[in-house]
């Protein structure tokens, strides 16, 4: 080995020391959310006899006599799982906006919107929220991962072994927060992180394939840095326990570092199994003004002042989860001593162990010693008042805390309200409760998709097809490249994606106060074709007449003007191809004097042929 080589290796290992000593250090810093984490998710699945000890580790929590009732009366998890209804409603749906009226912004936010929307069917972009949503409600935060997949997309070509090339693909993947390491817990935005680590446990074939690298295997039991969608399931280990375990695996550590001034543009530094897999820059420019960021987006359940993770409301639900279980637990004991009673007998009187064991059942023959004082059953009282008032309390508080009342967790009335009115208001207060909730899950979309054209904007390159919706919905075939991505110039439309049903409503309620009449009264034979197409009855207006078939020939035609000539055909619907070009002018091509000629020359084609005047070129003919 040469001096170099021997320096090189020097300071790859020295690069490997410094972000696995960092990883550990922030590991250390955070074992107690960690640990509370990790009871939260116990108390969800039922398992709510463990607590944090002095140390902040989980302990089993003994009962205090062997005849002690533990079992768990579970309101956490349907409070849970009526969030995670309620908050599935919650997708904005992804559509651009153009930044202005002009048809070359019209046309970049049509194509950023089915961008954005090929790259949500493609990679099950609700599935990933819903998945980020339970971690965020079960432990107070999530992420979401936007990275470019090389491996993915169409086949472009082959390499020189033959195997094939992809032009590659966005893909957003949901992170539990144990997964992630940021370098301060008290930042409050993820724009205030500085460094940031994403950490799991990985099968050595893994790294492999990836990397192309040996690495040195071995068996990982720590809770934290298991995938948690993994098949290596749970094992038995030697002290009695279960534990998620995972062989011959190794931990994949990734710290991104912002652009700094020692590094202009980030940090990327990959380590696994003491060994360097990758430095250099970060790999993505998806920042708003297409600086290179970090491709992590943060969600969280309730945001907490001065940290950098949030809590969640099962947080809150605990110390009443345990009150209920106590309360309920007693009251099936006491229940217990009525139906079964507690029997007094004189020592030496009876066979003791067998009347432990058989008790007094119905029929049973007991004999005691002559002369003795015969068994009885002590008096237990009736059950306390109490017992009720304290449960009916606790309950109470269960809707206070979870933000969930009984009309939302239960379907159920318990303040007698019957009009509808009532009803409603009742749910719009739940989803008051919601509202922080709400708008993370919200941002966090947004956020992602402004990540996701960005990512489209460095990767896609020139001539790459998108199968698009076009205007009328009709599917078509488009080829674009990167230059037509505008990722900066876009607004998201904030909003939901509506059902059917709920459009439908809206169009009618726009037709019954008269929004969309024309100013003489009635309907435009365009409005009707977009308000039947818009009511799921575009077949019944395209056999009724053509309108939608005109205005779509219209567009073709202004795009064409921008290049050539186009003359007015006789079958034309006049009056809808004149609007339709009058639009594409005030739209902004008034300012091209080329363009603006053509379409004027065009329009009064069209005036010529509804006033049965020759068009220009028959006059030529004639002469």
């Amino acid at each position: 080995m040469t001096e170099q080589e021997r320096q090189e290796k020097a300071r790859r290992d020295q690069i490997v020391r410094a972000v696995t000593e960092d990883f550990q250090a922030r590991r250390a810093a955070r074992r107690t959310l960690e640990r509370g984490w990790q009871l939260n998710m116990n108390f969800l699945s039922g398992d709510q006899y463990c607590d944090l000890d002095g140390a902040g580790e989980l302990v089993e929590e003994d009962a205090a006599f062997y005849w002690q009732s533990r079992k768990a009366f579970n309101h956490i998890a349907p409070t849970v799982d009526t969030r995670l209804a309620r908050l599935a409603k919650v997708r904005p749906s992804l559509e651009v906006r153009a930044f202005s009226d002009a048809d070359d912004d019209i046309r970049t936010a049509r194509l950023c919107s089915n961008i954005l929307r090929s790259v949500k069917n493609r990679v099950d972009l609700d599935g990933v929220v819903a998945h980020a949503t339970q971690w965020s409600e079960a432990c107070g935060t999530a992420f979401y991962k936007i990275v470019w997949n090389f491996q993915d997309g169409k086949v472009i070509g082959a390499d020189e072994a033959g195997h094939p090339v992809r032009e590659g693909d966005a893909n957003v993947v949901a992170l539990s927060p144990f997964e992630v390491y940021p370098d301060s817990l008290a930042v409050e935005r993820m724009e205030d992180v500085q460094s940031l680590i994403h950490a799991k446990a990985v099968p050595t074939a893994t790294v492999r394939e990836r990397f192309g690298v040996e690495v040195a295997g071995s068996r990982i039991e720590e809770f934290a840095l298991l995938p948690y969608s993994s098949a290596s399931g749970w094992k038995r280990t030697a002290d009695g326990e279960d534990h998620p375990v995972m062989e011959d695996a190794v931990v994949l550590i990734e710290r991104y570092t912002r652009p700094c001034g020692v590094f202009p543009r980030g940090r990327l530094e990959i380590v696994a199994g003491d060994v360097l897999l990758y430095e250099g820059d970060l790999p993505y420019e998806n920042g708003d003004r297409g600086e290179r960021t970090l491709p992590f987006v943060r969600q969280t359940c309730i945001p907490l002042p001065g940290a950098f993770f949030g809590t969640c409301v099962v947080d809150r639900m605990i110390p009443l989860q345990r009150a209920y279980n106590a309360v309920r637990n007693r009251k099936h004991e006491f229940l217990n001593r009525l139906t079964m009673g507690v029997v007094a007998v004189e020592d030496g009187s009876v066979d003791a162990e067998a009347l432990a064991e058989e008790g007094l059942y119905p029929g049973k023959v007991l004999v005691y010693r002559q002369g003795a004082a015969k068994p009885e059953f002590l008096p237990c009282g009736t059950l306390p008042h109490e017992f009720a008032q304290e449960e009916e309390r606790i309950e109470e508080e269960f809707v206070l805390v979870s933000g969930m009342s009984e009309v939302s967790r239960n379907s159920a009335n318990p303040t007698n309200v019957t009009s509808a009115v009532g009803l409603q208001l009742l749910i719009d207060q739940d989803t008051n409760r919601m509202h922080m909730s709400v708008e993370s899950v919200e941002r966090a979309v947004r956020e992602t998709g402004k990540q996701i054209l960005h990512l489209y904007r460095q990767f896609a390159g020139a001539g790459r097809i998108l199968r698009m919706t076009g205007v009328g919905g009709e599917a078509e075939l488009v080829s674009f490249s990167a230059s037509d991505i505008s990722a900066d110039d876009v607004e998201f439309v904030s909003g939901y994606e509506r059902t059917a049903a709920e459009r439908r409503e809206e169009i009618l309620n726009l037709l019954s106060l008269g929004l969309l009449q024309k100013e003489g009264g009635g309907l435009s034979d365009e409005t009707r074709a977009r308000v039947l197409d818009a009511l799921g009855y575009g077949s019944f207006e395209n056999a009724k007449d053509v309108s939608h078939l005109h205005i779509k020939k219209a567009e073709r035609e202004n795009v064409l003007l921008e290049e050539a000539e186009v003359q007015a055909a006789a079958y034309d619907d006049h009056a809808l191809h004149v609007a339709e070009h009058v639009r594409a002018l005030l739209s902004g091509r008034e300012n091209d004097e080329a363009v603006r000629g053509r379409i004027e020359r065009h329009i009064a084609s069209h005036r010529r042929a509804e006033a049965g005047m020759p068009s220009a070129d028959e006059k030529g003919e004639e002469q």
